[in-house]
């Protein structure tokens, strides 16, 4: 019995140390008040993204829930309101996995919405689950699409600046190792999903470091974020079911609940006086060291020309106007020479109300300008 009662205590113990030293986040402070203020979350209607735009609707900001699917986007947008009392909680349509849904949010946001101090990039997979596609879908979803939304809304950003660009990225980035030969070759298998994950979240980090030296100046600044070890969607949605009940109480114990899992996030959305660390990996609240592969300044900037690429921007959108924005071409929409099927993007909320049908053919051709420097 004492040997027993002595077991316990150690694991106990043992446990005490693990939540506090792995598990407990610390809390994020930052600006109190975000009146005025315009926030987009990707992803925001479960898990770390919701938690993040509930924060960040409790401090007064206007916050665009950007997610795939409208039924659960509109409830999160719903329960936001109803649970931080602020009605500047609005849903708009985004599939990453669609440049063409990129461009028709990116076209809708600029249309109805004058502000944008904070993109927050949270949306992401793990798994490609069932679907089969011609492309590297945890790329597209996890970086491509990101880095696409980006330039469309950098002219936005840059007449709110200063602002700032957050991309949740993950430890996972430190067994990435990116073969450009294969950028974009389909996923097949378990086995090449973790790797294509673990590369996914190296180009996070890399998008972010190149970005800040391309936005340096404009006083847009940006940064990469490890939520930590999270009990969301994102790790149980793709066990098999018979797995999920052995995992999910596992799961209670050792990982953070969303809420510990946003407070990084939203420490570099809204801590005062980071500008200076544009283009670090934050993780717990503070800047963490990334590895090798992630500091490796050539291979951002060419990661940075292939995504160019994969998004359908044209290889000399750096050198034209700042104020206009890029038009991609998605490699799932017909050619030119067919006439292609409209791209429709509603937003709803109780504030305002847009609805648009877009012939992408027919969108405005615009580009960005960003500086292209090499990294010091």
């Amino acid at each position: 019995m004492e040997m027993l009662l002595l077991g316990a205590g150690l694991l106990l113990g043992a446990y005490v140390l693990v939540y506090y030293n792995l598990v407990k986040a610390p809390s994020c402070g930052g600006i109190g008040s975000l009146r005025g203020r315009t926030v987009v979350v990707t992803g925001a209607n479960s898990g770390i993204g919701k938690m993040t735009a509930l924060e960040l609707a409790r401090r007064g900001a206007r916050v665009v829930l950007a997610c795939r699917s409208r039924e659960r986007g509109e409830a999160a947008a719903f329960d936001l309101r109803q649970e931080s009392g602020n009605n500047e909680v609005i849903f708009m349509a985004l599939d990453l996995a669609s440049l063409a849904s990129v461009q028709a949010f990116a076209t809708a946001f600029l249309s109805s919405e004058p502000r944008l101090d904070v993109l927050i990039h949270n949306a992401g997979i793990s798994s490609c689950g069932r679907t089969r596609e011609t492309f590297n879908l945890l790329l597209r979803v996890n970086h491509v699409g990101p880095f696409l939304l980006t330039h469309l809304l950098l002219p936005r950003l840059r007449s709110c600046a200063p602002s700032r660009v957050v991309i949740v990225s993950s430890a996972a980035h430190r067994r990435g190792r990116l073969d450009f030969t294969r950028l974009d070759c389909p996923v097949v298998g378990w086995q090449q999903e973790l790797r294509a994950y673990a590369d996914s979240k190296l180009a996070n980090v890399l998008f972010a470091r190149e970005l800040a030296t391309q936005l340096e100046g404009t006083g847009v600044t940006c940064y990469a974020a490890h939520p930590g070890p999270v009990n969301s969607e994102l790790f149980l949605r793709h066990l098999p079911g018979w797995l999920r009940p052995i995992l999910r109480p596992l799961a209670w114990l050792v990982l953070r609940a969303p809420q510990g899992g946003a407070q990084t996030p939203l420490y570099c959305a809204l801590q005062e006086g980071i500008e200076p660390l544009s283009g670090r990996y934050f993780a717990n609240c503070h800047v963490e060291e990334v590895s090798p592969a992630a500091r490796d300044d050539q291979a951002a900037q060419r990661l940075w020309k292939a995504t160019k690429k994969l998004a359908g921007l044209a290889p000399g959108d750096d050198d034209d106007d700042p104020d206009e924005e890029p038009e991609p071409e998605d490699p799932r929409a017909p050619s030119s020479q067919s006439a292609p099927s409209p791209e429709k993007t509603t937003v709803s909320g109780p504030s305002r109300s847009y609805q648009g049908s877009q012939d992408l053919s027919k969108l405005t051709q615009r580009r960005i300008q960003v500086k292209d420097e090499p990294t010091p």
